[in-house]
């Protein structure tokens, strides 16, 4: 019993993390460059994507819903059990 428990409480973790290590991928796939005012030309705001830090992000979102999803089911399964 003990070992049903901490196998979803792995999937919990696992899928924590996967959430914050895709937060932080996220954040180092944009970079943002902001150009000042030059005469008649205004001010703007760039933003680069970097599609390997995105397409990890979105790589991470999906691990983290499938542990939590795998985790949900184990947990719902030993309470019935």
């Amino acid at each position: 019993m003990v070992r049903k428990w901490s196998v979803v409480l792995v999937d919990a973790v696992v899928a924590a993390i996967c959430l914050v290590v895709a937060v932080v991928s996220w954040r180092a796939g944009t970079h943002s460059t902001v150009f000042a005012a030059a005469g008649d030309i205004p001010a703007y705001t760039s933003t680069r994507y970097a599609p390997p830090w995105l397409l990890l992000a979105g790589l991470l979102v999906v691990v983290a819903g499938i542990a939590a999803i795998d985790g949900m089911a184990r947990g719902i399964r030993t309470i019935r059990a």
